[in-house]
Parts: C-alpha cells; sequence; structure tokens
C-alpha cells in the first residue's frame, strides 16, 4: 500500500474561532486564544496511519523563534507548553482518510502572528508541509493566563463590547459621547498586531520582543508608546492648538477604525489629530483587540502640577478675571485607560486594573510620558490648591483635598471642596441649572454678611473661555455694581448670561466656562473670592428604530432628529455608523433656525448581540460636534 502522503490540511476556521470567542474578528488567519486548544483536520492518501511506522511533528514559527512538537496519540492539552494529541483516525477505503489532532498552546505564549508547519517522517522519507498560518491572543477566559478576568459580564464588557460611552464635561455636568471601538471592522486587528512589529523594541531585538510579548505588561506598555507618535511611528499626533488645519478635529473623530485604517494607509504616518480622549479610546481597541479586557476612564478635576511643588497656583484680577500667570492648571477631565491583568512583578496586592496613559505629556529624560502603569491606581492624589488676589492677599485655598473624581462607563466618582473665606463676609456662586448651548445661563451669587454691622460692598463678576485642559483666555461677558448689605444679612443677586453672548466662545464641545466673582469691601479693602468651572452641555441627536426587532442581515430603518436650537441656520455634515451594523452614511444639510430634522437612514446589521447606531453632526457655525446614538440588540436570524 502506498504510503502516508499529505493531501489537505483543515484549519476549521469557523469552529475554533467560535470555541475560542473570536468570532467576528477580522482576519485573513485563523486567530486563537492562548491557553486553549483548537483542532485541526489533516486529510492524507495512502495506507492508514501508524504512529510505529510515521511521525508527524507539528512546527510552530513565531520570527526567529520557534517549537517542534510531535502528535502523540495518548495524553492531555497541556497549559504550560506545546502539545499536541491525537483525536481520532478515520480511514476510508474508498476516498481520503482523515486524522483529527487537537493543538494546544502554553496559556503564556507570546502575542503574534504564528506559521504553522507539519513534518512527515517514514523510515524512507521526510516531507515538510506549510499549513499556514494563526494570530495568538491573550484569553481572559483561562484562568492559567495572567489577563484571566472571572466574571462573564466583565469578560464581555471589556473585551468583545465594541462601543462604549466617553465621559467629559466637567465634574458638576458631565456628560457623554459615544464611541465606537471597532475591534472587529475589516483588517482592524491585523492593523492593531502591526503596531507590536513597527513598534521600537521589534525594530531594535525581534527575537527579545517577540519572547516578552507573552507578558500582558510588556505588551501594554509597546502599546501605551505607540498609540501617539511623539517617539517612534505611532498612530496620533497630539495637538491642543485651536488649529487643525491639514487634519481632523480631535472632537470629529467618533471611531477607532477610521483613525487606525488611516494610519496603515498612510504607510504608517500619524494621524492628525489626537487629543486624551481619541488616545484612550484608540488604545482600548487594541488592547481588547489582542483580548487584555480594558476600558476607558475618566478623571474629573485633574491636577497638572507643571513645577512639581504639590502646589497648583491661581492668580485672579480685582475684577474676577483669572490671569495667565504661571503654567499650573487644573483639567477639567483627562482620559486614560485601565487594563486587568496580574502583576507578578510587584509582589501580592497589585494585581487587577493597571492604569496606563497614552496621551503624551511632559518630557523627562528626552522621553515621553505616557505610561503609569505603577500597579495601583491613584486614586487620591493630594495637591495643595491656593487662589490669589494678583498684587495682593490669599483670597481662598484648597487644602490637602482630592483634587479627582473618576469615571467609566459603569461607575462615577464625587470629588471634595471646601472654601476658607475671610471673616467680614462670605460670597458663593450657583448654577440655577446645568447649562445647555441654545439656552441663556442663569445663576445666582450669594453674599453673606457674617458681621453686626452695614457693610457697602463691590461686585465683579466674570465669565471666561476656558479648555478642558488648560487655563481660561479672555473674559466674554462680566458684571459690575455695588452692594448694600444690613448686619448679619445675605443678600441673593441673580444673573444670566444670554446665548448671545456666549454662542461665537462657547458652543465647541469641549469649550467651559470660568466664572469668578469677587466681592470687596469698600471701607476695610477686604476682598472674596468664588469661582465655578462648568461646561454647556451640547444639544444631541435623536434616534429611533422604525422596528425594535432587528434581525441580522436585515434591513432596518431608522431616523435621526434634530431641532436646531440656534438663532441662525447652521450646516454640516450628519454622519451615522456604527462596528456591525452598516457602512457609514455621510450627507451635507442646513437647518434653518428653530427647524426640526429627519433623516431615514438604511442599515443591515452584519453582526448579532448589542450593538451601537450613533450619530455625529459637524457643525460649521457655529463650530461643534454634536453625538447621537442608540443601542440595539440584533437578533440571530
Amino acid at each position: 500500500m502506498d504510503a502516508f502522503k499529505l493531501r489537505s490540511i483543515d484549519l476549521q476556521q469557523v469552529q475554533n474561532q467560535i470555541r475560542h470567542k473570536t468570532d467576528g474578528l477580522s482576519s485573513s488567519t485563523l486567530v486563537l486564544r492562548r491557553g486553549q486548544a483548537f483542532t485541526v483536520t489533516i486529510s492524507y492518501d495512502g495506507r492508514p496511519f501508524d504512529p510505529l511506522k510515521e511521525k508527524l511533528i507539528f512546527r510552530i514559527v513565531l520570527g526567529p523563534l520557534s517549537v517542534e512538537v510531535p502528535v502523540s496519540r495518548l495524553g492531555h492539552s497541556s497549559l504550560t507548553q506545546w502539545s499536541a494529541v491525537l483525536e481520532r483516525s478515520i480511514p476510508d477505503p474508498t476516498g481520503p482518510h482523515a486524522l483529527w489532532v487537537s493543538l494546544s498552546s502554553p496559556a503564556s505564549a507570546s502575542v503574534g502572528v504564528y506559521t504553522l508547519q507539519m513534518r512527515v517522517e517514514t523510515h524512507l522519507t521526510v516531507r515538510t508541509h506549510l499549513l499556514g498560518q494563526f494570530m495568538l491572543l491573550c484569553n481572559p477566559w483561562c484562568p492559567a493566563d495572567s489577563v484571566f478576568l472571572q466574571s462573564e459580564d466583565l469578560r464581555n464588557e471589556f473585551v468583545r463590547s465594541d462601543f462604549g460611552l466617553l465621559f467629559k464635561g466637567s465634574l458638576g455636568n458631565i456628560v457623554f459621547r459615544p464611541w465606537s471601538f471597532d475591534q472587529y471592522e475589516k483588517g482592524i486587528l491585523d492593523i492593531c498586531m502591526k503596531l507590536l512589529q513597527l513598534s521600537p523594541q521589534h525594530q531594535a531585538d525581534i527575537g527579545k520582543d517577540l519572547q516578552n510579548r507573552n507578558n500582558p505588561v510588556y505588551i501594554s506598555r509597546v502599546i501605551s508608546a505607540m498609540v501617539n507618535s511623539n517617539d517612534d511611528k505611532g498612530v496620533l499626533m497630539g495637538n491642543w492648538s485651536n488649529d487643525y488645519s491639514g487634519g481632523v478635529s480631535p472632537s470629529q473623530w467618533s471611531g477607532s477604525a477610521d483613525i487606525l485604517r488611516k494610519w496603515a494607509e498612510t504607510q504608517f504616518s500619524p494621524v492628525k489629530y489626537g487629543q486624551c480622549w481619541v488616545f484612550a479610546a484608540v488604545m482600548c481597541t487594541v488592547m481588547r483587540a489582542l483580548g487584555i479586557p480594558t476600558r476607558v476612564v475618566t478623571n474629573f478635576n485633574s491636577a497638572h502640577d507643571t513645577n512639581r511643588n504639590i502646589v497648583i497656583e491661581e492668580y485672579y484680577s480685582e475684577m474676577g478675571e483669572k490671569l495667565p500667570i504661571g503654567r499650573d492648571s487644573i483639567w477639567n477631565f483627562h482620559m486614560w485607560v485601565e487594563s486587568w491583568m496580574k502583576r507578578p512583578d510587584l509582589g501580592r496586592g497589585y494585581d487587577g486594573w493597571q492604569v496606563l496613559d497614552p496621551t503624551p505629556q511632559e518630557k523627562s529624560a528626552g522621553r515621553s510620558l505616557q505610561l503609569f502603569l505603577q500597579g495601583l491606581c491613584i486614586w487620591k492624589t493630594h495637591v495643595f490648591f491656593y487662589s490669589f488676589l494678583y498684587k495682593n492677599l490669599l483670597l481662598s485655598h484648597l487644602d490637602d483635598s482630592t483634587v479627582r473624581a473618576l469615571s467609566t462607563d459603569a461607575r462615577r466618582g464625587e470629588g471634595a471642596t471646601g472654601r476658607v473665606a475671610p471673616q467680614g463676609c462670605a460670597v458663593s456662586l450657583q448654577l440655577l441649572k446645568a447649562p445647555v448651548v441654545g439656552e441663556n445661563i442663569s445663576f445666582n451669587v450669594t453674599i453673606t454678611n457674617k458681621v453686626a454691622v452695614p457693610k457697602l460692598l463691590r461686585k465683579h463678576v466674570n465669565a471666561q473661555n476656558k479648555e478642558y485642559n488648560r487655563n481660561p483666555t479672555g473674559t466674554f461677558w462680566e458684571a459690575h455694581g455695588d452692594v448694600m448689605i444690613g448686619p448679619k444679612e445675605t443678600v441673593t443677586i441673580q444673573h444670566e448670561i444670554s446665548f448671545k453672548d456666549y454662542m461665537l466662545t462657547e458652543a465647541a464641545e469641549d469649550s467651559l466656562v470660568n466664572l469668578a466673582v469677587v466681592i470687596e469691601d469698600v471701607k476695610s479693602q477686604e476682598r472674596v473670592l468664588a469661582s465655578e468651572e462648568f461646561n454647556i452641555r451640547s444639544p444631541s441627536l435623536n434616534i429611533q428604530v422604525q422596528n425594535e426587532y432587528v434581525v441580522i442581515n436585515t434591513q432596518q430603518v431608522a431616523t435621526v432628529t434634530f431641532t436646531n436650537p440656534f438663532s441662525i441656520a447652521v450646516s454640516g455634515e450628519l454622519i451615522v455608523a456604527c462596528s456591525g451594523l452598516q457602512e457609514k452614511v455621510q450627507t451635507r444639510l442646513t437647518i434653518q433656525p428653530r427647524e426640526t430634522m429627519r433623516m431615514p437612514i438604511n442599515f443591515t446589521p452584519r453582526m448579532a448581540g448589542a450593538k451601537m447606531l450613533y450619530a455625529s453632526l459637524v457643525l460649521m457655525n457655529p463650530s461643534t460636534v454634536l453625538h447621537g446614538f442608540k443601542t440595539i440588540n440584533v437578533q440571530a436570524s
């Protein structure tokens, strides 16, 4: 009878990816998770397979690294080393025979693109066959993997989910915007793997880099650096200048696929432009695609201490204008990511969520400080916070108070504040309702005379434009006047900033207002300050789906609705898309004052499960981006 002769091999891509929970990930190769068996079927001609006469040896190659794995008739899958076990052998007297072999990777195998070979040895011949490639990812479903996450709900949310909400704004008026992580979009997984291949570590020493890729801590550091373009061929270029010519404003991005594809299509040139939420969202995409549980975190009231004296200093004029003196600031929000992994390098007690910040910030010894992976999430960073009346005396301070408050898809935190004022009088500011673009801003100034004698006071109220990550610029509204207050009396004065006063400066998505009031005792010259920073919430787009029962591969209709709150006509581009639902729809439109736009959109869902249909309306005048989303549960057919 003829000797063993390989006819074909089937990597069983569909079945293996379903078992490995990589179904939906788009790649030209088989996609697997480490620490788990996968099955290949070998079709061959000749006599039935006899392990005493033929040896089958798999060779698994990763760059310059390789391991040989002989097929065993007996044994079990191993979590500590590569193994191959013959599951069954079916001889067929009328046609080709078949072998089913179970291959297993160790739970600590390196992440990367492998080549699979098989050598057939008989007493007369040795033949080597190229079987194909497969991509190996981390496995949060495997208890032996260092990224193992016990909760199935958390694994679904932080690995498999391809959409989420990013929290922005200010602590008193938190807003959210949808983001499509897009890890299932065509070609995105291959691009994510390309980040590892283009890293400085890989270029410097391929073998060492591939060996180190067994460790999610190492992978996290590489990806954190590669998401920004400061020190390498990274994905995104940061820009905080408000001049986005030659690129895209960070506020206009609504998903990771457009960014990653643009990076790949331009021969890995930096994509313009990103800010913290864009860096964090893109990193979240890459980490989830590689199998590492990851979430985006928002930190509100984030102290930015440039001279590292643990003091944040702010200066105000006698008219209540915050002055651009010094480089210290408190960012209204900042975003980073957290990834779940074990930390044996740090000892006991440090496993769990690890903080990673891909946003490029200051330089230290000539390198970007984009990594904040220290094994402990620092929720309680304390600073001393002072406000000074310029060329005068200290007005108020926040002493050793927590300046951070955190928000993710699953939780929100609260920060601490406090004020110490001179003894004569006190002042406070209170917004009457959360400000919304298109409406007037109403607030109260409350003044309390704390002594038993009447006072003549001067009131100076000042509103300045502010961006989330820097100190305010010019004043766009102010009010001044005298106030007579009786002994031990409390007076409340209502103010209103009209929409036309702030429309051109405050309509942008990430614009904020620094509102301050200075109360001056005319007789004693004593002054007291109160200040408040807040964002103005943009109106949102409404999305309704005609048929709430949405079935995969069946055309559906959604309607995007928006009423123009402005007193002028607005023009812009409406963009509707979502990973796993449809191709992106883009249309230009003009909406008259107070007119309601109703735009029907046809879409066909391509994947089952929870998906998000999202819309962005990019307006030119005023320059802002409006968002809306609808979560859809797509049923299998």
